[in-house]
């Protein structure tokens, strides 16, 4: 009895026809092609964000070089320039301050972006670094930077556009990113670098004086290796389920021929 069961469970489901076959086929086919696709893609984004790290980290610990010039700026772009360890000299235009919403280590604040300008007349936005909430007044008046010739050195920055879901509003003195040519026309600034500078930190200076610098933040999540062994795991699913299909398909035709001929 318990026999007769098994064999009407074995061939309760008939063999699936050419059509059927044909579309399993196409579907693990092209999921097959679109995981080892993913896959492979990630090998390539592996190797680039590696490669970043490594260019970042070297141009990071540095010794500083002289900031670009104003004959150099048409071809910085942030794959050949953004966190170059540079040094400038100037003097500091103090009462075109803006201050820049941020958060870090030590709280929420604000960057401290002062121009700068050098000898030549042009103008570099300097961020100084980061100052508490309440370091500037109320109507957002901050203590004036140091007068005189100044030389700093810190890390060359890309400019950054306006965030999606926190717009700066210049009309209110309201910024949220360091968007040089938005600041720059704001402050009624003209031959401004495209890029700002990061300061370094202040030698000997201590930890209640503000702005801070030295706390750019750098880092580049690298997840690509999760990604690319989760794409080809999947891919090996997909031909471990075409065997497996293939396997059951050819069992039950054997089995459909055992019984035609009995």
């Amino acid at each position: 009895m318990p026999d007769a069961d098994t064999s009407l469970d074995e061939t309760t489901r008939n063999v699936r026809g050419p059509l059927a076959l044909t579309l399993l086929a196409l579907l693990g086919l092209l999921l097959f092609a679109s995981f080892v696709a993913l896959g492979t893609w990630q090998v390539h984004r592996l190797a680039w964000k590696t490669a970043l790290i490594a260019r970042v980290n070297e141009r990071v610990h540095a010794p500083p070089v002289p900031a670009p010039a104003r004959a150099d700026w048409a071809g910085i772009t942030a794959a050949n320039a953004e966190y170059r360890h540079v040094r400038l000299s100037g003097t500091w235009l103090g009462g075109r301050q803006t201050r820049v919403w941020t958060a870090t280590d030590a709280g929420s604040g604000y960057w401290i972006l002062t121009p700068l300008r050098r000898d030549d007349g042009s103008i570099v936005l300097v961020n100084r670094g980061f100052a508490p909430d309440g370091w500037c007044d109320l109507e957002g008046r901050c203590p004036p930077a140091p007068g005189g010739q100044v030389t700093i050195t810190g890390l060359l920055r890309i400019s950054e556009p306006s965030g999606l879901f926190r717009r700066n509003d210049p009309a209110a003195d309201t910024w949220y990113t360091r968007d040089v040519a938005a600041i720059a026309k704001a402050r009624g600034l003209a031959d401004v670098a495209p890029y700002f500078v990061d300061a370094d930190a202040a030698p000997g200076a201590a930890a209640s004086a503000w702005p801070r610098g030295g706390m750019t933040v750098i880092h580049f999540p690298n997840h690509h290796l999760n990604y690319l062994i989760t794409w080809y795991l999947l891919a090996l699913m997909v031909l471990g389920a075409a065997g497996y299909v293939a396997r059951d398909e050819w069992r039950l035709r054997r089995k459909q021929a055992s019984t035609d001929s009995a």
